[in-house]
């Protein structure tokens, strides 16, 4: 409990060091929307049907503050069991241009009803700490991204009852086509996990995906985005196929 401390005390230190020391006074920023999917599949692996999933974020220069929830339809039912639920906090800090950015991030998804959302001891704990690397190459006409996350701390346990540092990279290529914006995902872990959920035993390709986003227009001064995804799972050789609407205001 004392090294999840620590770490935490460090990460902190280092955002609040970016963030104190950005000399650009910049405006701040909140974000607030809700997606409606008709199902819920993260980095590969699918969670749950169709859910709403909330967004509530601030930013001030270059640090974020993202507060972010799924929940499923299901309700809680004691003959069909705990509804889905999750909610993740992440903070943020983008290096101005550099296209380099940090983020450390609490995952938790233990589901309706398993209460003891505090508890943050070490064995106990139905949270996921996570901390992230990502880079944009700084080129306009080929802006691949790459980002790499490893579970630090919390409930990423291995068979030993050890931290397992689950780990996962993404690399992500946005683009589009007259008026649809696509992005393609190719997601991979790089060794044994075993509370995530992909069934590895050692490297895998876990998340190939593409995704087009769009606009619905309402009325002249209204449009509804909406998107589409296809998803394909090689480790677990599953398939997905998501359809969701953005609301915003």
């Amino acid at each position: 409990m004392k090294q999840v401390k620590r770490t935490f005390f460090v990460i902190a230190a280092i955002v609040a060091a970016c963030f104190f020391g950005t000399n650009d006074v910049k405006a701040q920023e909140f974000t607030v929307q809700g997606d409606l999917v008709s199902s819920y599949v993260w980095r590969g692996v699918y969670q749950t049907g169709a859910s709403f999933q909330p967004t509530l974020g601030f930013g001030i220069g270059g640090f974020s503050l993202t507060a972010w929830g799924s929940t499923d339809f299901d309700g809680y039912k004691s003959t069909e069991g705990q509804a889905n639920k999750e909610i993740d906090l992440t903070a943020a800090y983008a290096f101005g241009e550099s296209g380099l950015s940090l983020s450390v991030a609490s995952l938790w998804w233990a589901g309706q009803g398993a209460r003891q959302y505090f508890n943050f001891k070490s064995h106990e704990t139905a949270h996921f700490f996570e901390a992230g690397l990502a880079y944009t190459l700084p080129c306009e006409k080929f802006p691949l991204s790459i980002a790499w996350y490893t579970m630090f701390a919390g409930a990423d346990k291995n068979e030993e009852s050890a931290q397992n540092y689950s780990s996962y990279c993404e690399l992500n290529y946005p683009f589009s086509v007259k008026s649809v914006g696509l992005n393609a995902t190719v997601g991979f872990v790089p060794y044994e996990t075993y509370t995530v959920g992909y069934g590895n035993s050692g490297f895998a390709f876990t998340n190939v995906a593409l995704k087009a986003t769009t606009a619905i227009r309402i009325t002249d001064s209204f449009s509804l985005p909406i998107f589409a995804q296809a998803i394909w799972n090689p480790c677990l050789e599953d398939t997905h196929l998501v359809f969701g609407i953005t609301l915003k205001p």
